[in-house]
Parts: C-alpha cells; structure tokens; sequence
C-alpha cells in the first residue's frame, strides 16, 4: 500500500462525513519539511469557506498523528481547488464540459502530450476534448495533469454560482 493508498483512506472517510468531497491529495517537499496539501469542496458544490477547510483541518489533525502515515514533520493544507481547479476524476471533465482545459497525456496521443481545448465530456473511460478543429479521445488513465483554464466564461459562471447561493 502507498503513502497515497493510506493517506487516501484515512482521508476519504473523514471528509465525505463531514460533506466534502475530496478533489486532490498532494505530498510535496524534501526529507526535512513536507507540505500535505488536501482540496476539497462541498457535497452541495457551493463556495469554499475559511470555515470549511478549518474543520476538516480540525478534524483531520488528531487522525492524522494517531495513524502517523507520513514518516517525517509535515505542514498539513486545506484548501479550495480553486476557479482554474485541476481536473482528476472522470466526472470533473463531464462537469465542466464546454470549459477551456489543459491537458498533458503520459504517453503520446497522436504524437502530441500537450492539449489545450474546450471538454467535450466524456465516453466510457475516455476524456473528450475539441482540439485543432476535432473531437480528440484520450484515455483518462493516460492523463497526467489536467486543469481548467481562467476564462471570463469561466469567472462569470462562478460569480453567477456564488450569486445564486446569495439569493441574488
């Protein structure tokens, strides 16, 4: 089992009780200091709080040094993914279909690793994305890193989210 494996189930549970999805779990850093970084957002998809990631940290913190996963000090960071959030489950590339996104494969696709263009969803186990004028399939297991692109489209959709939970 992976640090990630553990880490994941540890995590997962925690969150998902407490009515957050996890979108991402990143370990960075060298021997000394390690940075434990957690996104996350609401079951209900509305906007992050300082609140919210308070209490997953609250509630997180006691676990995490009882179970001791991560063998040296760590910094431990909860937050938002952000209006550009990366893009890792298949359902994220459904969910934000029409949006600019950035893609970069393992292996080539085509004989390319790079793609920009708008998500056109997803087919099975595949992600759809308008690139050069086509509708290109790539594998999900293939994807490498994958994030929304800052647009206007994109911040005018969050306003209006962030409006509509206001009652405006």
């Amino acid at each position: 089992m992976t640090v990630y494996d553990t880490l994941n189930s540890l995590i997962e549970p925690v969150c998902n009780e407490l009515g957050y999805d996890v979108v991402r779990i990143q370990l960075t850093g060298g021997e000394r200091r390690k940075l434990l970084q957690i996104m996350i957002e609401r079951h209900d998809l509305k906007n992050l709080t300082v609140d919210d990631c308070e209490k997953v940290s609250r509630t997180l913190s006691p676990i995490l040094d009882e179970k001791d996963p991560i063998e040296s000090n760590y910094s431990l960071e909860v937050s938002s993914p952000g209006i550009d959030r990366p893009l890792i489950k298949l359902a994220d590339f459904d969910r934000f279909k029409g949006f600019e996104a950035k893609i970069e494969t393992t292996l080539p696709v085509n004989g390319r690793k790079r793609f920009v263009g708008r998500l056109a969803g997803t087919e099975q186990d595949n992600v759809l994305i308008n690139f050069e004028g086509a509708v290109l399939s790539i594998n999900h297991g293939q994807i490498a890193k994958s994030k929304l692109i800052l647009t206007d489209e994109l911040i005018e959709k969050t306003l209006n989210e962030e409006g509509n939970e206001n009652g405006k």
